[in-house]
């Protein structure tokens, strides 16, 4: 069994917690995770792929063990990814992601160009910038993102969490072995040998207004701007794909992404939701595969 290397890139106060599954010297496959989630949730996936590959998997900022600021645009996420594979020296990149995750490599593939020789994204988050609509979140949506605050943050022990968990909608149709990585490296032990989620409901709520702007087309973004109109630059072949089982607003983002991106494709994964790769990892793994060759 491979034991995934930990190790983080960085100064500190603006570290990114990092995950390394088999040996230096393949060609990289980067994985992002989407949000709420750390890096360990792709642990199945990463175990397959690390016989072909170097694999890499970051805790995204607010999440797990990386760096905790008060700044959760895309743009700054999509600079995270920038910043880890200029530090780790990554070329020929295959960048693999998740919902919001997904996006990060989007923009980071425009960032950094020539860095990535595909992208395989599940459900990225998009908004069609050709699209926009000059206004705000509507009241559900608001209510959505402040309803993050009465998250519960702490529970008893991990194992009180994992109990709780697998009942949940939201990670009923999860392996045991995905839902375990995820309660090991998405909460932290307290003095009092408590739990305490990693990502709290207050950083959380923070990292899904944008989301939810995006969702509903009236995401603006900071001084920078809005970067969605960068997909429509990529240069590198790109995967889209959907599964059967999640919701509709999901497949109308990845829809907007496949209207956006120049060197597209897409695949619909049956048989499962949202979080594809830690229901049906080993789906997931021969849809990388293939795409790959």
């Amino acid at each position: 069994m491979i034991t995934p290397h930990r190790f983080s890139i960085g100064p500190a106060g603006a570290e990114i917690a990092m995950l390394q599954w088999g040996e230096s010297g393949k060609p990289p496959a980067l994985l992002v995770h989407g949000t709420g989630f750390v890096a360990a949730v792709w642990d199945e996936v990463a175990r397959e792929l690390a016989s072909t590959y170097t694999v890499y998997a970051l805790d995204r900022r607010g999440h797990g063990a990386s760096h905790k600021p008060n700044a959760y645009h895309f743009l700054d996420y999509a600079e995270d990814v920038c910043r880890v594979i200029d530090a780790l020296g990554l070329r020929d990149v295959y960048g693999i992601g998740h919902s919001a995750g997904a996006t990060d490599l989007l923009l980071a593939a425009r960032l950094l160009p020539r860095r990535f020789t595909r992208l395989f994204v599940m459900e990225p988050t998009v908004m069609d910038p050709r699209a926009a609509r000059s206004d705000v979140l509507n009241d559900e949506s608001i209510a959505r993102v402040q309803g993050t605050l009465r998250r519960r943050a702490e529970f008893e022990s991990a194992e009180a969490v994992f109990e709780r968990y697998r009942t949940a909608p939201a990670f009923a149709d999860w392996t045991k072995a995905s839902l375990r990585a995820y309660v090991r490296h998405g909460f932290t032990k307290l003095d009092d040998g408590r739990v305490r989620l990693c990502c709290t409901p207050e950083i959380e709520s923070t990292i899904l207004r944008p989301i939810y702007e995006a969702m509903e087309q009236v995401y603006v973004g900071d001084i920078r701007g809005n970067p969605f109109g960068l997909l429509a630059e990529l240069d590198c072949p790109v995967r889209v794909t959907t599964a059967a089982k999640s919701g509709p607003i999901y497949k109308a983002m990845a829809a907007r992404a496949v209207s956006l991106i120049p060197q597209v494709s897409t695949l619909v994964f049956q048989d499962a939701g949202h979080c594809v790769a830690q229901e049906v990892p080993t789906a997931v793994v021969k849809a990388v595969r293939e795409f790959a060759e």
